[in-house]
């Protein structure tokens, strides 16, 4: 953690099985619980958690989501952000994290 609410870490990205199509990248389980202490009281449905996301060259603000299977937070990775730095799945990410709400 950089400071109080903004992490950094490298993720492979991944497609959910399905025709949906939707890509993510696993928060860390360290990243994942510090995210848990920190956003109590600013979760919003489904515990989702408001997050600025920078990756390469692109930043957006999207949510993550605890996955009860893995413990951890998923971030969605939209095909924009994908195509823009050139992802597929498999692809190790390097990923800038900040709470929006803090």
């Amino acid at each position: 953690m950089d400071r109080i609410g903004t992490f950094e870490f490298v993720a492979p990205l991944w497609r959910h099985p399905g025709d949906d199509g939707w890509h993510f990248v696993s928060v860390p389980p360290e990243t994942s619980d510090d995210l848990t202490d920190l956003s109590q009281g600013i979760r919003r449905g489904f515990g989702s958690v408001r997050v600025s996301v920078t990756v390469g060259g692109t930043t957006w603000r999207t949510s993550v989501f605890p996955d009860r299977r893995s413990g951890t937070y998923l971030l969605p990775m939209k095909r924009a952000v994908r195509d823009a730095e050139r992802l597929r799945p498999g692809d190790d990410v390097p990923v800038r994290l900040e709470l929006v709400d803090l």
